[in-house]
């Protein structure tokens, strides 16, 4: 079981150019979408967040089952979901207003347990943002990993929502050393600064960075680095290509046996530039449909690593 805790929201993505083109809803967040992509891979998933009772709650919930993503661990809130503005660019690139004042989500509060067999745990996005659900998901990851379950963490970072860059960026950091895979962009790793091998240094097992387009490149302890190009495809929009990412490489260590950090550090070469290959075509065919639309395992067969 792999359990991805974080926020479910409600993308308002454009349809057409404009301040005020016509906006339609989608079922996102960083969390929820990386959940429905390793449901759709077939890793056994479960979704640990706080969701509203209102329509759009009840969508998201119905999404997850849908994908046979086990809900039990989800709380229940009356208050409103979290809606997120997108702002899709000329290339296809997405950003981000929130409107998070009062929502379901960010009351997270920390479960007693984790789901039985969990391997895995991700964490992400603005669930570690958004007081006081943050300090909550925070407790839990690193509870999570002093019991020596596989943590992994998708900073995914919407810098509209940090009212202080310097105090996240230190949290940041304090976080490093209870989490086993970290996986960012580029851009993130620019705005929280230092450098992969820093981050290492501090705990990780392997640090992995996507450029877009211009593929993935994974860092890991013995200072080795792997990289492979991004594959070919035209963009629609790259809304949930981070998340699928992410759910791409938790599904590809699993199918391994390699969710510890043990695991990770037997790789090698061979093994993290096909998990590395498998996690970029994952990517571009979310970026190859409107909205945060993850493969599924049928797709993504003949790239399937062995």
């Amino acid at each position: 079981m792999i359990v991805v805790a974080g926020e479910a929201l409600i993308d308002l993505v454009p349809q057409g150019a404009g301040a005020l083109a016509a906006l339609t809803p989608a079922l996102g967040g960083g969390p929820f979408n990386t959940a429905v992509a390793l449901g759709r891979l077939g890793s056994p998933t479960a979704f640990c967040s706080r969701v509203s009772r209102d329509a759009f709650g009840e969508a998201l919930l119905e999404q997850l089952r849908e994908t046979g993503v086990d809900v039990a661990p989800v709380q229940r809130g009356d208050e409103p979901t979290t809606l997120a503005v997108a702002t899709v660019g000329a290339d296809g690139s997405a950003a981000y207003s929130f409107y998070v004042e009062g929502t379901a989500d960010r009351l997270f509060g920390k479960p007693e347990a984790l789901p039985p067999g969990t391997r895995a745990v991700s964490f992400g996005t603005c669930s570690l943002v958004l007081e006081p659900g943050a300090s909550a998901y925070e407790a839990l990851m690193r509870e999570a990993s002093a019991r020596g379950v596989f943590t992994a963490l998708d900073p995914n970072i919407r810098a509209g929502l940090i009212a202080d860059a310097d105090a996240y960026r230190a949290r940041f950091r304090s976080w490093l050393p209870s989490v086993s895979l970290l996986k960012l962009s580029a851009e993130d790793a620019e705005w929280l600064g230092g450098s992969p091998r820093e981050w290492l240094a501090a705990g990780p097992a392997a640090v992995v960075v996507t450029r877009g387009g211009d593929g993935l490149t994974a860092y890991t302890r013995d200072g080795a680095e792997y990289t492979v190009p991004g594959e070919r495809v035209e963009v629609v929009d790259t809304i949930g290509a981070g998340d699928t990412v992410n759910a791409a490489l938790l599904h590809g260590l699993s199918e391994r046996d390699a969710l510890s950090d043990e695991g990770v550090a037997a790789l090698g070469a061979e093994g993290w530039e096909s998990l590395l290959r498998f996690a970029a075509r994952a990517a571009a065919v979310t970026c190859s449909r409107a909205g945060a639309e993850p493969p599924y395992a049928r797709e993504l067969e003949a790239w399937r690593a062995v």
